[in-house]
């Protein structure tokens, strides 16, 4: 190498973002964990009140279906109320998990109809 010529720079300054570009990337990751995450979390809340409450099965279907607008408002507020973008997707995850494994196994034991 010259003295002209630029060293290359180690591999964590290559890689590292500002401040302002960190703080971007924060609020886009938080926007899908609130639009995508919400939007999965309350399909799989209506889809576990539709098949769980025990009403008459027109009824069941609407008031899962009315819930899911408010958890889906109650996912967005906590994605953006958590403390870290990881957070925001972890308060959305495990729930949405744990609803999806009780969902699986109540149609795996239903043979898919409630």
């Amino acid at each position: 190498m010259t003295a002209d010529t630029p060293r290359p720079l180690p591999a964590a300054q290559r890689l590292r973002l500002s401040d302002a570009a960190r703080h971007r990337w924060a609020v886009v990751s938080r926007a899908l964990a609130a639009i995508a995450g919400g939007y999965g979390l309350a399909a799989l809340c209506s889809t576990a009140l539709a098949l769980w409450l025990p009403l008459a099965r027109a009824e069941a279907v609407i008031t899962g279906a009315l819930t899911s607008f408010a958890v889906y408002a109650g996912a967005a507020m906590w994605a953006f109320a958590a403390r870290t973008a990881g957070r925001a997707w972890a308060g959305i995850a495990w729930p949405s998990a744990v609803l999806g494994v009780a969902v699986w196994f109540t149609l795996r034991g239903t043979g898919g109809a409630a």
